[in-house]
């Protein structure tokens, strides 16, 4: 069957679980193959990451806030340029090799070299002298300095899911993607992205519970190990996406029926943007300026949640790194869980059912629920006869046990509900503007919203002194984020309802300078 003959109607079961026609397999098995590869290497990271910087000794959580406002915000400005000046003058597929060998680069670096070499390259005299200088509250800044091999690592980790997952990945995605497909491809590359979380949880448990699982002549200790092998399987994951992804190329680039044509006319005449020119593009288009106070919002709340969080588990577990790993690793694989089952039954059917307006409200829901019960708990540390008569477990079990459940469900929406529906806004916009919103949102906007956060527990910090002083004031900002989150929601949904309500006219179609320009392919969707 070809894109060309009549489509037949899927049987209610197929709708369900698979909406897929037969000569679409060759664009999404790949696709999904690639999903799957580049978010197991991201779960992987990301666990490691918070590892590596918060249980090292003289660290914590408070290192994480100084890490994002002072060496990850910069750095992932300068890859977006990067990014911008690559597309300008290659394309998409020599972008992604460029940007992929070089984070998997830095990461053979790291696993084979600085890591190692990490005693003999951690600064411990001058950072204690600048530790006896500066205030309590400046410790996180100090250990950053300590730990600066951990540090470029956490950033590296990180921006992996910005730079390599949001901006190379989702963006092809969208560019050779319909709304019609997208509509029930993106629920199925969410079970792929999922189900990575639960096979990449899974494997790190296994090894960091194993180990000298083989000799590694450069590491004596357990987690030294573990980090040397995790690395390596992230290597080759990478190794083989971009295998997948030049296999994908040439099969998309043969036959167009796979491709979308406002696409297909952006190859052909590819024109050149600035990073200024994005943020202006951003500035005067309220549709993308909403997107991207959605995500800056987003990421402002779950910064905020988190580090307070991730300081409670280090301190439940004695900043032991080989347990910290494991836990976050099994919190990983229920997130994993959760992720697969909603992308299976809940996501896709929910955006057709109820639309994208409800679909993209769940996330800020789950969190200002969750949020509710983890700081009420938190908040009762100061009364523990109260929290053991109600519960039976010591105060910080229990609030780590409801920040765990609250990391568990929001992420599953995160990487279910709320990046499908973000995703899907982009779709109706030209492929010159998708551009440019992907790189303005994904690449700085994403960063901006974790880096606002962090700069509120920097500022906090010095005048509180230590993390639990600023509880109070950071939840105040989270449930006002949150609010400012809801309303963005709901005027993006009514927008995104106008634009695909109605087929665009010729005349329509002709002004390039709108900042939202429909593709001929796009179908009414309901928000």
């Amino acid at each position: 069957m070809s894109a060309e003959e009549p489509q037949k109607a899927f049987s209610v079961l197929r709708t369900f679980f698979w909406p897929i026609h037969r000569y679409e397999l060759k664009k999404l098995i790949p696709m999904l193959f690639i999903f799957f590869l580049l978010n197991f290497d991201y779960n992987v990271l990301r666990c490691m990451k918070d590892t590596l910087v918060i249980t090292a000794e003289k660290s914590g959580a408070e290192i994480i806030p100084f890490i994002k406002v002072w060496v990850m915000f910069p750095t992932s400005v300068l890859l977006t340029y990067i990014f911008i000046r690559l597309s300008n003058r290659f394309s998409r597929e020599t972008v992604f090799y460029s940007m992929m060998s070089l984070f998997l680069g830095y990461f053979f670096i790291f696993a084979f070299i600085l890591y190692p070499a990490k005693d003999y390259l951690h600064p411990h005299a001058s950072a204690d002298s600048l530790q006896s200088l500066l205030p309590e509250g400046l410790k996180g800044f100090v250990a950053m300095y300590r730990y600066w091999t951990f540090t470029t690592f956490y950033v590296m980790s990180e921006l992996w899911g910005n730079i390599i997952l949001f901006l190379l990945l989702w963006g092809f995605a969208n560019q050779i993607t319909k709304m019609e497909e997208a509509k029930r491809f993106y629920g199925i590359f969410g079970v792929g992205i999922n189900f990575s979380g639960v096979v990449a949880g899974l494997i790190s448990i296994f090894i960091a519970q194993h180990p000298f699982l083989f000799s590694i002549p450069s590491e004596k200790d357990a987690w030294g190990q573990s980090v040397t092998t995790l690395i390596s399987l992230v290597l080759i994951a990478g190794l083989l996406a971009i295998a997948a992804f030049r296999w994908l190329n040439k099969i998309v680039a043969e036959d167009t029926t796979l491709q979308c044509k406002a696409d297909q006319a952006f190859q052909k005449e590819k024109k050149k943007f600035s990073m200024r020119e994005n943020f202006r593009f951003l500035a005067t288009s309220k549709y993308v300026l909403c997107i991207a106070i959605i995500v800056i919002t987003y990421n402002v709340v779950i910064n905020l949640v988190e580090i307070l969080w991730k300081q409670e588990v280090s301190e439940l577990l004695q900043q032991n790194p080989r347990a910290y790993n494991i836990y976050m690793n099994e919190v990983s694989t229920v997130i994993g869980v959760l992720a697969t089952f909603t992308s299976l039954f809940i996501s896709g059917n929910v955006i057709r059912k109820f639309g994208w307006t409800f679909t993209a409200l769940i996330t800020p829901a789950i969190l200002l629920v969750t949020s509710i019960g983890f700081f009420g708990f938190f908040f009762l540390k100061g009364h523990p006869d109260i929290v053991l008569g109600l519960c039976g477990f010591s105060p910080l079990a229990i609030v780590v046990f409801f920040g765990s459940l609250q990391n568990c469900l929001s992420r599953a929406a995160k990487y279910t509900v709320f990046d499908v529906t973000k995703e899907m806004t982009f779709v109706p916009l030209s492929s010159e503007s998708k551009t440019k919103a992907k790189a303005a949102i994904d690449g700085v906007c994403n960063r901006l919203g974790k880096s606002s956060g962090s700069v509120i527990y920097q500022a906090l910090l010095i005048s509180c002194s230590t993390i639990t002083a600023c509880v109070p004031y950071v939840a105040l900002c989270l449930f006002g984020m949150i609010g400012i989150w809801i309303l963005a929601v709901k005027n993006l949904g009514k927008q995104l309802q106008d634009i695909t309500s109605s087929e665009p006219t010729p005349e329509a179609t002709k002004k390039s300078a709108q900042p939202i320009v429909l593709e001929s392919e796009a179908t009414p969707v309901t928000a």
